[in-house]
C-alpha cells in the first residue's frame, strides 16, 4: 500500500501541473470544505454589472490599490513592480494587536502595504532597491533596513524575502539587467509572461498536489504580469493579449471577502478551525481548497457578468479575473470591520 502511494505521488511530481484556472475546476469539483454558491455568484456579478463603466473596474483600479507605486511614466515604476511582487507574500501578524506598521509621508501603513511604503521610503532615501545590480547582492541587513517596522513588530519572513529578491535580481541582470528587458522575451503574451517568470524565478513556482494531481495557482506570477499590464495601460500603451487567461490572485484575504459576499462557503469544521486561528501548512488540502474555489467561483462571476453585459448592453464585456481582483482587494480591506467575524486562513509561505 506504502508502495502505490509513493508510486501515486512521483507520477503527480512528475506529470506537469494543471494551469490556475484547470486547477481551480478540478479543486472546485472536488472540494470537502470549501463550496461555491451559484446564487452568490450571481450577485457578485450583478454588483459588477452596476460598476461596469467605472474606473473601479478598469486597469486605473491598479493604482487605487497601489497609491504608493511611482508615477506609471516613471523609468523606475517596471522595476519596482517586480521588487514588491517578489517580496509580495505573508504580512498576516501572528496577533492582530501586533502589526508591522510602516509610516510614510504621516499615514501609518499595515500588510501588504507596509511593503510598498519601505520599497517607495527607500527610493526617496537614495538606496537603490529598483535597481538588479543593487538588490541581487544586497545582504539580509541591508534588506531588514529598507523593510524596517516603526513599532516593535518586524515584517515577516525577513529571510525567505531576502532569497527570493535577490534570487529575482540575478535572473534579471541573467536577461538584460531590468524586468522589462527580462518579460519582453514573452512578447505581448500574457500567459507567456507567467510561463516565463516560472521556468526562470523558482520562488514564483507556487504549486501543489491535490487528489493525486498537480496543480497550479501562480499567485505571485499572475499578479506581477497584472501588475505591469496596468502600469503599460497607465502609461497608454496598450497592446498585451491573452490577459483573460489570467485567473484571481489566490491570496488569504480575498477568500474572504468573497465568503462576506455570499459566493464561497466553509464547511463547519472548516470554519471554526479558522476561529480557532490553528495555522494550515502550504499544501494542506483545505488550504488549497480554500484557493482553488477562490479562482474558480471569479472564473464563475466573470463569465456570469460577460453574460449579463452581452444580454442587456449587447456588448462584449473586457472585465478579466485580473479586474475583478483589483476591486475585490480593496473591497477588503474597505470592509474589514464587517468582515471581522470571517476568519482569514494562516499559512505562512512564499507563495502568498
Amino acid at each position: 500500500m506504502l508502495k502505490i502511494v509513493r508510486t501515486e505521488k512521483i507520477a503527480a511530481f512528475m506529470e506537469k501541473p494543471l494551469l490556475p484556472r484547470e486547477s481551480g475546476q478540478f479543486v472546485a469539483g472536488r472540494s470537502r470544505d470549501v463550496f461555491v454558491e451559484g446564487s452568490g455568484v450571481q450577485k457578485v456579478a450583478e454588483m459588477l454589472y452596476h460598476l461596469r463603466n467605472s474606473d473601479d473596474l478598469s486597469a486605473n483600479g491598479w493604482k487605487k490599490a497601489n497609491p504608493l507605486a511611482p508615477a506609471p511614466t516613471s523609468d523606475q515604476v517596471a522595476n519596482w513592480v517586480f521588487v514588491v511582487d517578489t517580496m509580495n507574500f505573508s504580512f498576516w501578524p501572528e496577533k492582530e494587536t501586533q502589526q508591522c506598521e510602516v509610516t510614510y509621508k504621516s499615514v501609518t501603513y499595515t500588510g501588504y502595504m507596509t511593503l510598498c511604503a519601505s520599497i517607495t521610503r527607500a527610493m526617496e532615501e537614495g538606496i537603490p532597491i529598483t535597481d538588479p545590480m543593487y538588490f541581487s547582492q544586497m545582504s539580509l541587513k541591508e534588506l531588514a533596513h529598507v523593510l524596517r517596522s516603526d513599532n516593535e513588530t518586524d515584517m515577516p519572513m525577513l529571510q525567505e524575502r531576502h532569497e527570493a529578491l535577490t534570487e529575482g535580481g540575478c535572473v534579471l541582470l541573467e536577461h538584460g539587467g531590468s524586468f522589462q528587458s527580462f518579460i519582453n522575451q514573452a512578447g505581448n503574451d500574457a500567459q507567456k509572461m507567467v510561463e516565463l517568470i516560472v521556468e526562470k524565478i523558482p520562488s514564483y513556482r507556487d504549486e501543489a498536489t491535490y487528489e493525486g494531481k498537480r496543480i497550479a495557482f501562480y499567485k505571485r506570477a499572475q499578479i506581477l504580469v497584472a501588475d505591469y499590464w496596468a502600469v503599460m495601460e497607465a502609461k497608454g500603451q496598450t497592446g498585451i493579449i491573452n490577459m483573460n487567461w489570467l485567473t484571481m490572485f489566490a491570496d488569504y484575504r480575498v477568500p474572504q471577502a468573497l465568503v462576506y459576499l455570499g459566493v464561497l462557503r466553509y464547511s463547519d469544521s472548516l470554519m471554526q478551525t479558522l476561529k480557532n486561528g490553528e495555522l494550515l501548512c502550504s499544501g494542506d488540502r483545505r488550504e488549497v481548497e480554500i484557493r482553488g474555489c477562490s479562482i474558480w467561483c471569479v472564473e464563475l462571476i466573470k463569465d456570469r457578468l460577460s453574460q449579463l453585459v452581452q444580454e442587456r448592453d449587447g456588448q462584449t464585456c473586457s472585465i478579466n479575473s485580473a479586474i475583478i481582483d483589483f476591486y475585490l482587494w480593496p473591497f477588503a480591506k474597505q470592509h474589514h470591520k464587517e468582515m471581522a467575524h470571517i476568519p482569514i486562513h494562516h499559512t505562512r509561505c512564499i507563495y502568498y
